[in-house]
């Protein structure tokens, strides 16, 4: 008997509809289909059974569709029991208590159809949570995409916002204004020799003995280089 379960391409080959015993008519959407085990029917049987109230073939193909986007994503189990079975995910006791309904049929038969491809058409890939219809949580990433058999079903997605590119942009030289009150003298401009002369006189330092004195006892004080 082959063990686990083996995925095969997900090719998308068409819409069908089906009409339950209790008059409610879905449609879903068929995929690629998994080679799987008495074992693998009886674990997504029970998810089935247990989370979708029972109450219609919608519901049914729903949570059978989490529990395939689950396994197919290789984060939660790498089989249907593995994922069925994982601590704190599906309803308490999901692989053990008996499973008495006159329903039990038809879930039976909606999961054989899932594992042979069928898929909830509002479930996609990237759904793979969902919680009790009309519960209400603050969180922002929790992305809903239908309500079924009593569930609202969600993707999630990161709260993290790529942030917008910057535009590059040209910064122009402009003339600042002037302040009020301040006159601005324009700058000197230094046209001759004897300008140049005289600047340099008034600037340059006289090497007097009593100067040359004091600035040797400031170097010889200073306790690090001077920056």
């Amino acid at each position: 008997m082959l063990v686990g379960v083996v995925a095969l391409p997900f090719i998308v080959s068409g819409c069908t509809t089906s009409k339950l015993a209790d008059g409610i008519t879905t449609s879903s959407v068929r995929s690629g289909s998994y080679a799987y085990t008495a074992k693998d029917k009886e674990c997504l049987a029970r998810a089935m059974f247990f989370e979708s109230n029972r109450s219609s073939r919608d519901g049914l193909v729903a949570v059978g569709s989490v529990v395939m986007n689950r396994l197919k994503s290789g984060e939660y189990g790498d089989s249907v029991c593995g994922v069925v079975g994982q601590k704190n995910q599906f309803a308490p006791g999901v692989l053990s208590r008996p499973m008495n309904s006159k329903a039990l049929p038809d879930v039976q038969a909606a999961a054989e159809s899932v594992l042979k491809g069928e898929r909830h058409p509002k479930v996609k890939d990237e759904v793979m949570f969902f919680h009790t219809a009309g519960l209400k949580f603050p969180y922002k990433n929790m992305h809903y995409t239908t309500v079924a058999g009593g569930n609202a079903f969600y993707e999630k997605r990161s709260r993290r916002k790529p942030l917008p590119a910057m535009p590059e942009t040209m910064v122009a030289s402009v003339e600042q204004p002037a302040l009020p009150g301040v006159v601005e003298e324009a700058p000197a401009t230094v046209a001759s020799a004897g300008s140049d002369a005289a600047l340099a006189s008034a600037m340059s330092f006289q090497a007097t003995p009593e100067n040359a004195d004091a600035i040797g006892a400031l170097i010889a004080s200073q306790d690090r280089p001077m920056e």
